[in-house]
This record gives C-alpha cells, structure tokens and sequence, in this order.
C-alpha cells in the first residue's frame, strides 16, 4: 500500500494556508470575523504558520448553538483561522484517500453529491426490477448519532493507513480532541470541514465491506445513509445482521434501530430527502420546510449585508437543482416568483458571466420537470 510521509511541511507553507484562506472565506467575505482576518491577512497566516511549525497550534473554544430543520441538531462552529486550518488539512489529505473511495460513495466529493445519487439509486431500481416488472427490496439504513460515535484512535488508526507523518496525525487529533462530548475520544461536531471527510473516510471501511466481502452489486452510500438493493429479501435479511456485526466490532458503531429496514421497491423507500415510489418521487415535508428557513436566514443576512446575492442565488440554484429530481414543477415555480419578485434587479456573478459569454442576461432558473 503507498504511504505518504512529510506532508507537515506542505500542510504548513504560506500557499497552501493562502489556498485554505480562500476556501474558508466562500460566500462568507462580508462576515465581520471574515473582515477581521482579512484586515490584516498576511500577518494573520503568518502567524498560524508559526504556530503549526512550531507545533504551538490550539484551537479556540467553538461556539455551540442548536438548530431546528426540523430535527434538533447541535451544531459547533469553529473560529475562523481554525476553519482555515480544517482547510489546510483537508487541501493535503483528501486527494490521497479520495482515490481509495468506492465510486458509489457520494457525499463530500467532486462530481458526486445528493444529485447524482439519487439518480444512480433510480438507475439501480430500474435495472434490478427490470423496469418496474419484478420484485425487488430495498435495505435503507443508517447509523445512530453517527457523528457522535466515531472513534478517535479507529479513526486515526484509519488515517494511519497511508499518512505515515506523525506531525500531521497529531494536529488531526488536535482538531478531533476540540469538541466537548460526554464520552472522551469520541465524537465530531457537525460543522467541521474535517468532520465531513472524516465521516466519509471512516466508512470507507463499511463500503469495503459490503462490496468485496459481502458482495453487494447495487450499494450506494451518502455520508451514513445508505441502501443495497437485492432481488431476495432473505439475502437482505442476512446482509443487515452482517453489517450491524461489522460496525459494531470494527469501527464502534452501530445502525439506527428505527430507521434501518427492509422496503419493498413498491412501498416507496425515503432516501435522501425524497420518497422514491415505482413511477413518481415525492420531496419530503421537511425537506421544504428546511429550504425556507435557510432561505429566510439568508435573506435576513442579506438586508443587514452579512451575505450577498451570490449566496442566495447559489443556494436556490442548487435546491432547484435538488428538487428536479423529485415531481415538483409547480412547487418550484410558485416559490422562484415569490424569490424574484423580492430580488428583482439582482444579478448574481454567475448571470454576470452568461451576459459576457451570450450578450444576454437569463435571470431565471429553468424549472422545467
């Protein structure tokens, strides 16, 4: 297996801390913390660069609030020169495991995401029932207070795997020890850049598992959530006992009691905020109810200039994006004419460049079915 020794130095130079500074700073530039850094930048990664050379790195206490999407979640948002730093470590670590990632793994990775997943759970659907004219079962799982579970040491330990530089694995367990849970070396905090590829490296472990041991043929996974779709319930069955034995014994988790189970295609399934029927797909309630409070949120950030049109025009563009995949035509259209009404001499950098590029500005999104 290739392994990877002094990365620390790349992980610590002033480009790769400049690279993370900018990433850390998307869509955020107006924010007060954003303005503060960049009031004196250069002295500011300097200084980090300092701290991490010297391995004098800390991070500051997070800010922990709690929201409501509709579910209650506890979210801990980090500083931000520490964002910066979760940035520096995902710029060197990432492309060595991404490449190591099954290609039905679809959460935190270029060319992937919810979008794409979705429509390879609908091809995969397809294929096994062969077009709607065969039985077929679905096991849709997930694990319980994933988030919360993951094991420091396993998770280093997985890490360990190819990244052989002990500077860069004791600043990952830096990052992972600042986050206050009741179990100690447990947990991550929603939130985290490093919390999201981390959760996805962990169970890499699982799609290792469930491809070349236990063999499935039709499996997707998106972050915890995934399905394996089979012709046999019985082989489902089996497959649920062996998955709950391997996440137990190997990485310390266990599955959602509640919310892992076994669907026939004809039930409709829930994944990834859809209800997925033979013929038709419904947005769930409280997906739309998410997509107007983070709506509102955004446009209260707006009037007080704490975000620009930018951020709101990506956010629906991608919700839009989101929402084709399920039937709702007349959903979108009565939400983006209420949205344009309110911002309608905006014109987002994106819209800029299509004026450039055809002469012509489209401020409109395609809402066609």
């Amino acid at each position: 297996m290739h392994t990877c020794t002094n990365l620390y130095s790349k992980l610590c130079s002033y480009e790769n801390l400049g690279l993370a500074y900018r990433k850390a700073r998307k869509h955020k530039t107006t924010r007060k913390y954003v303005v503060e850094f960049e009031a004196d930048l250069e002295n500011n990664i300097l200084q980090l660069q300092k701290e991490l050379m010297a391995q004098e790195y800390r991070p500051r206490p997070r800010e922990t609030f709690t929201l409501r999407d509709p579910k209650t979640r506890k979210i801990s948002k980090s500083d931000f020169r520490d964002r910066v730093v979760h940035h520096a470590i995902c710029n060197i670590i990432e492309p060595i495991f991404d490449k190591t990632f099954i290609y039905d793994s679809y959460a935190n990775r270029k060319g992937k995401g919810t979008i794409n997943a979705i429509k390879r759970f609908v091809n995969f659907k397809r294929k096994i029932t062969q077009n709607n004219t065969k039985q077929a079962f679905i096991l849709k799982a997930d694990i319980l207070r994933y988030f919360d579970s993951v094991d420091h040491n396993i998770l280093l330990s997985i890490v360990g795997k190819r990244i052989k530089d002990s500077q860069v694995l004791s600043l990952i367990r830096i990052v992972l020890e600042n986050h206050k849970i009741k179990r100690k070396g447990k947990g991550m905090p929603l939130g985290n850049l490093t919390s999201q590829f981390f959760a996805n490296l962990y169970l890499n472990e699982l799609d290792y598992f469930v491809k070349h041991t236990i063999g499935a043929k039709y499996y997707i996974r998106y972050v915890d959530d995934f399905v394996v779709l089979h012709e046999s319930k019985t082989e489902l069955t089996k497959c649920l006992q062996l998955l709950n034995c391997f996440l137990k014994e190997n990485l310390s988790v266990q599955l959602h009691p509640d919310k892992s189970k076994i669907f026939s295609v004809n039930q409709g399934v829930p994944f990834l905020g859809l209800r997925v029927y033979p013929h038709y797909r419904l947005l769930k309630k409280g997906n739309i109810i998410k997509f107007n409070k983070k709506l509102q949120a955004l446009r209260n950030d707006y009037k007080c200039c704490a975000a620009n049109y930018d951020a709101i025009y990506d956010f629906v563009e991608g919700w839009v994006a989101y929402s084709k995949q399920a039937n709702t035509y007349n959903l979108r259209k009565r939400m983006l004419n209420l949205l344009w009404e309110q911002f309608a001499g905006e014109v987002s950098t994106k819209e800029f460049n299509r004026l450039e590029k055809d002469s012509k500005i489209n401020c409109s999104f395609n809402i066609a079915p």
